[in-house]
Formats: structure tokens, C-alpha cells, sequence
């Protein structure tokens, strides 16, 4: 497994991390969660990544318990969340970066995973309702008290991203050091194009997500959608009509037959492709079995075999 510093940051995290988003608390219980997140680990992921919203809080949750059954040694890996849609519907619980909303959700997150301190916290969405010092202050602080250790912002603008670190800056407070924006071969515009001057200027690190854009990379849905898939279960229906267009499905199978050649699945071309831009700091990947998890993590051995020509003609795919 390849490590990468966290943009200007001391920390190291595997190029090849392992989340929870959609799967815990819907499809994956403790015990999977225990089997998922020893095979990641011994495959080398010392990141896993989580969100207050995800399932309702029951992800952290079932994270938290998983990793009380493991026993792992605390500074072996590194853990996640985000805060931002909130799990109750009061005026400052939901959809906000306020003040009390942030103070109180780390105690949550704490409280859920059973931790002291959380390695890495996000503001899981801009608030333009919240001004921008207002929440630098608020996640400064939290680091300051130990409970996090770095924070940083998920699909924010590089704007709002340079306004925090600028606020941060003239009042020497923790600065945000990380961002986690969606980047695979269909969404590439804000970690090529919009970011770029942010990772020389402030040493901005990238923890990306969707790698497989929902799955649609890996294959499974050339021929219709599976049951059990992600876009079949409930709630998810915005990712099918964004993602399932007959452009999209004939790509993927270009894609598919690329790897073919290749001698690997169109997943470990996808995540071999992601890592392979030097900016990303680390991929965050998502399975339901462990099988799975030990399928994506061989991609580790592909990132490097991908040259230029190779990564150019994968892009073309997609144009």
C-alpha cells in the first residue's frame, strides 16, 4: 500500500481508504462491518472514513463498535466524519454550520464512535447561511480542545475554500487542510481544474469520493439495475437519474472492455485511474463484502502501470 501526506500536512494516509456511506446501517451490520474493515486493514487502509449523517448516525455507530471488536492499536488508523445535514429537524440541527451545531456535533460523533478524539472532521456542505469566520472559528476551536485532530471542508469552492484559510490565517487559527470532493471519470472539473492553484498556495490535501461514480464503473449496471444495487435501494433514486444515461452505460462498457485487456475489472481501473493523479491524497472506496473490499484494494498494484497514454485513451471514453 502506497502512503501520501495529506497535502502539506505531516499525516500519511493510504492512497486506498475504506468508507461507509450507503453501506453501513443499510447493508452492512456490525459483524460485516468487523470482517469489511480487517480485510481493508490488512490490505494495508489505515483511513476509514465516516459521516454524522450517514444511515442516521448508526454508521458511526456500527464503526464504532466494529472497531472496539478489532482492538486495534488507536494510532494504527485514522478515522473520520463530517458534519453539516444534521439527524433532527430543530432550526439549528440540520443543514447548518453554526456555532452550537458544530460544538455539539463532535460530541456526538465522539459519543457514536466511542472515541476521545476524531483524526480527521469536515464541513460536510458550504452554509451560505453561516458566515465563513463564524465556522473557522467554530472548527478551529475544536481542534484546539483535542476532539479532532484536522478539519477541512467536503465540495466546497476553491473560493470558500481560500476565504477559510485566509480567516484562519489572519487570525492565526487552525487552518482547514483537507477537502473531499467527488472525482472520478465522469466528475473531474473542481480536483483538475478549480483546485489547482490551492494545493501549491495552502498545501490543500484531497481525500476523494465516489471513485466508481455509485458503481456505475464497475460494470454492474450495462445491463440494467441489479436488486440489492445502490440505485435500487430508496432515496437514492437522484443518483439514477444523474448517472444511468445511455452515454454513460456505453463508456463504461468501453471502459469495461479496456480492462479487459488489461487483465483487471473495470473497478480496479476506475480506482487505479483516481489514484493516479498525484493531487489526491488518498480514494475513498465502499464495499459490502469483504470480497469486495479485497478486490479493489489489488487496484494498489495497477496505479502505477497506468501511463500517460493508457490514462489519456480511459478519458477519451467519457468525453
Amino acid at each position: 500500500m502506497e502512503y501520501r501526506r495529506l497535502g502539506s500536512a505531516g499525516l500519511k494516509v493510504s492512497i486506498l481508504s475504506y468508507g461507509s456511506w450507503v453501506t453501513y446501517g443499510s447493508q452492512v451490520d456490525v459483524d460485516r462491518a468487523v470482517a469489511n474493515m480487517k480485510a481493508a486493514y490488512d490490505a494495508g487502509v489505515n483511513f476509514f472514513d465516516n459521516a454524522e449523517a450517514y444511515a442516521g448516525g448508526k454508521s458511526e455507530e456500527i464503526m464504532g463498535l466494529a472497531l472496539k471488536k478489532l482492538g486495534w492499536r488507536r494510532s494504527s488508523y485514522i478515522i473520520s466524519s463530517k458534519f453539516y445535514w444534521g439527524l433532527h429537524d430543530g432550526p439549528n440541527e440540520k443543514n447548518t454550520l453554526n456555532r452550537k451545531y458544530l460544538m455539539e456535533s463532535i460530541n456526538g460523533s465522539l459519543k457514536r464512535l466511542e472515541m476521545d478524539h476524531i483524526d480527521l472532521i469536515y464541513c460536510h456542505r458550504p452554509d451560505p447561511e453561516t458566515p465563513i469566520e463564524e465556522v473557522v472559528f467554530a472548527m478551529s476551536d475544536i481542534i484546539a480542545s483535542g476532539k479532532a485532530l484536522y478539519w477541512g471542508t467536503s465540495e466546497w469552492s476553491a473560493a470558500e475554500i481560500m476565504e477559510a484559510w485566509q480567516i484562519a490565517e489572519r487570525h492565526h487559527l487552525r487552518k482547514p487542510q483537507m477537502e473531499q470532493p467527488q472525482y472520478n471519470l465522469l466528475t473531474r472539473d473542481k480536483v483538475e481544474r478549480e483546485f489547482v492553484r490551492l494545493y501549491e498556495d495552502i498545501g490543500l490535501g484531497l481525500t476523494t469520493w465516489s471513485p466508481l461514480a455509485s458503481g456505475l464503473l464497475t460494470g454492474k449496471y450495462n445491463n440494467g439495475i441489479p436488486e440489492g444495487s445502490r440505485m435500487s435501494l430508496e432515496g437514492y433514486a437522484w443518483l439514477k437519474e444523474g448517472m444511468l444515461t445511455e452515454e454513460h452505460i456505453a463508456a463504461a462498457k468501453r471502459l469495461e472492455s479496456a480492462a479487459g485487456d488489461l487483465g483487471v475489472t473495470t473497478a480496479q481501473l476506475s480506482l487505479a485511474w483516481a489514484a493516479g493523479n498525484k493531487r489526491v491524497s488518498s480514494v475513498i472506496t465502499g464495499a459490502s463484502r469483504p470480497e469486495q473490499v479485497m478486490e479493489n484494494m489489488k487496484a494498489g498494484d495497477l496505479i502505477n502501470k497506468l501511463d500517460a497514454d493508457t490514462r489519456k485513451e480511459i478519458e477519451s471514453f467519457f468525453e
